[in-house]
């Protein structure tokens, strides 16, 4: 879909906030915001299938997505979720490799898709560039790391807990529309009947108080506990 002027200088602005992009000049995101192209996609909508190869890098400025790998009996493990800002298939597009994982939307998420060939000319004449990208990768493969650890060593309620205070804001655990029980037991690793058995005791103990659209955090430091941080 081809973008306004309004919405190349918006993405503009953007990309000049972006940390893998820091230290490029004004013209060379120029170059890149009119490179991009503009996708609104639905709800439920897949942007690319795991073994797909895939040659655009992806900024998502609006709604949320999830990341999953499905396994042979089509239960999912959600990898990460990805809220508005955030960029995604670096793996894709700098391995060139087929995508290890499949992207869907949770919500209508407004995406721009910035092709190959225009970050590699800016690789090529900026590659302090590329240490910043790599930096960037690095970073999704540590939380990879994270992820499996937390499924081999935690039982389901201290990876709930972690997961509650790792994303909660101010002790709020704020869920979206899409935030069901299914889409938190995957993320988790579980299914929706362990998630709530786990929920109702930490609820039956003080440390939450669940309700209809945030769960809140009533004892952090025994939570934290429960979700076996003590020195991490």
């Amino acid at each position: 879909m081809s973008a306004s002027n309004l919405q190349i200088d918006l993405l503009l602005k953007r990309l000049q906030n972006f940390e893998f992009l820091r230290g490029l000049q004004d013209d060379a995101l120029l170059e890149l915001a009119h490179s991009a192209h503009w996708n609104v996609y639905p709800p439920d909508t897949v942007i690319f299938w795991e073994g797909d190869i895939e040659s655009h890098l992806f900024y998502l400025q609006y709604g949320w997505l999830k990341v999953i790998k499905a396994g042979p009996d089509g239960r999912e493990q959600i990898l990460r979720f990805l809220g508005p800002g955030e960029i995604f298939n670096e793996i894709g597009v700098f391995a060139k490799r087929p995508n290890p994982a499949t992207a869907l939307t949770l919500e209508e998420a407004g995406v721009w898709r910035i092709p190959r060939h225009a970050l590699e000319q800016v690789l090529f004449t900026h590659p302090h560039t590329a240490l910043q990208i790599m930096e960037n990768m690095a970073d999704r493969f540590i939380s990879l790391v994270e992820l499996t650890a937390d499924l081999s060593l935690r039982p389901v309620e201290a990876r709930l807990a972690k997961l509650l205070i790792e994303q909660s804001r101010e002790g709020v655990f704020h869920r979206r529309g899409w935030s069901t029980l299914t889409e938190l037991a995957a993320h988790l690793g579980t299914v929706p009947d362990v998630l709530s058995r786990a929920l109702r005791e930490l609820s039956r103990a003080g440390l939450i108080e669940i309700n209809r659209q945030e769960i809140r955090i009533l004892n952090r430091e025994e939570l934290a506990q429960r979700a076996m941080l003590q020195g991490e």
